[in-house]
């Protein structure tokens, strides 16, 4: 049986780093994103910030296993700005993530393999500032039944250890719970053979 694939790896929060290459001047930023629009809010308040920056090349990925991703180069010579940052990213296989390098040329031109080894120090170096963390892909599912058979869902519950997401005790309970995908089946199958209980899928990921 395929192993089902049910967490990713991510930033926790923002970071920052700086990196110098022959007089030119590469800021260095990691965001934690998880749409196109925080995405766009971002690279805007770094454009005003930096308006006189030569540069703002970027790249990111989104989904908990990367299924989109772009990388942009703002005027560098093609593929030698996103695709290196981008590249940080898939080495170390972190998604729902936005790294920014913004660029101050210094005067010195870095040539192209110049231009990707700097490009690529500067993501590796502001991703080294940033606390990777592991997140779980959950299904999300709401389970109604009756009093009289909370003992059969609570042991399922205690066996099985979903996270309990929200819970209603009363002539008719229900529960939300989240539960690890690759697990899902597995709890989703023995909450339905629990006598009248009643289970709804409410997200799946």
């Amino acid at each position: 049986m395929e192993e089902i694939k049910d967490s990713y790896l991510t930033i926790e929060s923002d970071a920052e780093a700086i990196f110098k290459e022959k007089s030119s001047k590469f800021l260095c930023y990691a965001f934690h994103v998880e749409s196109e629009e925080e995405i766009a809010a971002h690279l805007e308040i770094l454009r005003k910030r930096y308006y006189d920056a030569t540069h703002h090349c970027y790249a990111w990925r989104l989904g908990p296993f990367g299924e989109r991703f772009r990388a942009n180069d703002d005027g560098e010579p093609s593929s030698t700005a996103g695709k290196p940052i981008l590249g940080q990213l898939l080495s170390r296989e972190i998604t729902n993530c936005l790294i920014v390098v913004v660029r101050y040329f210094g005067g010195t031109k870095l040539g192209v393999p110049g231009l990707i080894a700097a490009y690529k120090e500067s993501a590796a170096a502001v991703l080294d500032e940033a606390k990777v963390v592991e997140r779980t892909v959950d299904t999300t599912v709401k389970v109604e039944f009756s009093y009289v058979v909370m003992n059969d869902v609570m042991r399922i519950i205690k066996d099985e250890q979903p996270t309990i997401v929200e819970q209603i005790f009363d002539n008719l309970c229900s529960m939300t719970l989240s539960i690890r995908n690759s697990k899902a089946e597995l709890v989703i199958g023995k909450l339905r053979k629990v006598e009248g209980a009643i289970i709804d899928i409410i997200e799946q990921q």
